[in-house]
């Protein structure tokens, strides 16, 4: 699969990765504006919290999501892949407007739901329509190419992180999250130099991308997004570097974008958010 495969698709869903620690009580903008998109007070979410080992993740969003005035939300707690056969819990996905990941483990993520008929379904069913998000480890989960773990650090190292196949919803970026908070450059830019085609997207903590149907990026939350765009790399030393010596590239290029501002997968094009007076 290929990023060409993930565009072109106007019917397709919006797919939001969440940064992580998003606002829950105060001023859920993030979950609120998420909301919006499935349909507001019309719309049906399913929270699926098997990233997350606390048995209350699952009821927790869907009370905060019941609080947002949808029509319905309910938690589908898959904790292991024969789960991912129920019936009853199929039916609900293949009609609920909005599916919400949680966050946790982003491996429990994969090494159950990978190659299920639960992935199969939210893939097919956000070609359709269906809007998908996820917070954390289910941020990391929603790209074609998912960060597993790696080590914290400003500078990319040859053996600094492990990538494992994600859902696929895209394949036009890959994801990282808690992106400042715990100081994740130097693994984004190590992901993305052992095959520079995607645009990395680092999320830091209460905000989300937004990602729309013409794969165009926009910006909400408190926090920042840092884009790394390796379209035009010109060199990079990843194929000669030993284990743990660091990785020289060149020709990177990187954009900060606050609340409002835009990136398109596509055109690699970076917008500023307008002054927030003009907002």
């Amino acid at each position: 699969m290929s990023a060409r495969d993930f565009i072109h698709n106007p019917k397709r869903g919006w797919i939001v990765p969440i940064g992580g620690a998003e606002e829950k009580y105060r001023d859920p903008q993030i979950l609120r504006a998420f909301v919006d998109r499935c349909g507001g007070e019309k719309s049906t979410i399913a929270v699926i919290p098997t990233a997350s080992r606390l048995e209350d993740t699952g009821p927790r969003y869907v009370e905060l999501f019941e609080e947002l005035g949808v029509s319905r939300a309910i938690s589908l707690p898959f904790e292991n892949r024969q789960d991912c056969t129920r019936k009853d819990w199929l039916q609900v996905l293949s009609e609920v407007d909005g599916v919400f990941m949680t966050g946790g483990n982003q491996l429990r993520l994969s090494t159950t739901l990978g190659g299920t008929p639960v992935a199969r379904m939210l893939r097919d069913r956000n070609s359709e329509g269906l809007h998908v998000a996820g917070t954390s480890a289910g941020a990391a989960y929603i790209s074609e190419h998912m960060i597993a773990f790696g080590d914290e650090g400003p500078t990319p190292h040859a053996n600094m992180v492990q990538l494992a196949p994600g859902l696929g919803l895209t394949g036009t970026v890959l994801v990282d999250q808690h992106f400042r908070q715990r100081d994740r450059l130097g693994r984004l830019l190590t992901a993305l130099s052992f095959n520079p085609f995607a645009t990395g997207v680092g999320l830091d903590e209460d905000t989300a991308a937004f990602i729309a149907p013409d794969e165009t990026i926009e910006v909400v939350g408190s926090g920042a997004i840092t884009v790394v765009d390796p379209s035009e790399l010109e060199s990079s030393t990843m194929d000669s570097a030993k284990r743990s010596e660091p990785v020289s590239l060149i020709g990177i290029r990187l954009h900060i974008l606050i609340e409002g501002g835009t990136y398109n997968t596509q055109t690699r094009e970076a917008r500023a958010a307008r002054p927030t007076a003009a907002r």
